[in-house]
């Protein structure tokens, strides 16, 4: 019998892309419309769906876990080598600057080498507090063991002291500062 982790949580697919975009917007927050070029969150939305359909980008649905409760997907985790991010992130931003005329946004490597990154964890307004966040993050934790990493990484927002309360819970220690577009987070990242 699987676990109540394993009956929840479950690969991704294209066709979750509906629902799982606005849960990458809601992750980024301001990012999201920097790399969007506008100030409304809603008009991100197209841009964080087709990057999820396509394959190999650092927001495909092949890096991405959901969470289903009744049916519906109701938290998403992205995550994926860190060393793969160049690669990921190439096409990611040559789309941007051909169709949001967004050209020479500071982004930092916002990965380690040898980490297995967290890219996005977000869960929808109504169903947090129930412990979904941390059942993606335990079962990201499990993935990198199985496939040898010895630690996986995050930014965190300085202004989400929420979200950095849930990673320091689950062993999570800040080592360093990224800077992402407009803002500056908290590196954090789990030893395993």
């Amino acid at each position: 019998m699987k676990s109540d982790i394993n009956r929840n949580i479950r690969p991704a697919r294209p066709e979750d892309y509906k629902l799982v975009a606005p849960l990458i917007i809601q992750a980024m927050e301001d990012l999201a419309c920097t790399f969007a070029n506008t100030e409304d969150p809603q008009k991100a939305i197209p841009l964080f769906e087709y990057f999820f359909q396509q394959k190999a980008n650092q927001y495909s649905y092949e890096n991405s876990l959901v969470y289903e409760e009744d049916g519906l997907i109701v938290g998403s985790i992205i995550v994926y080598d860190g060393s793969l991010l160049p690669l990921y992130r190439e096409p990611f931003l040559e789309y941007i600057a051909l169709h949001y005329n967004v050209k020479d946004l500071i982004i930092e490597n916002e990965t380690l080498e040898g980490e297995l990154y967290i890219d996005t964890l977000s869960v929808y307004p109504k169903h947090q507090g129930k412990g979904i966040g941390s059942k993606l993050l335990v079962a990201i934790k499990d993935k990198a063991k199985k496939e040898g990493h010895k630690k996986v990484g995050l930014l965190v927002d300085y202004k989400n002291p929420n979200a950095k309360k849930l990673y320091s819970a689950l062993g999570f220690e800040s080592v360093g500062k990224k800077q992402l577009g407009n803002s500056v987070y908290e590196h954090l990242q789990l030893k395993l």
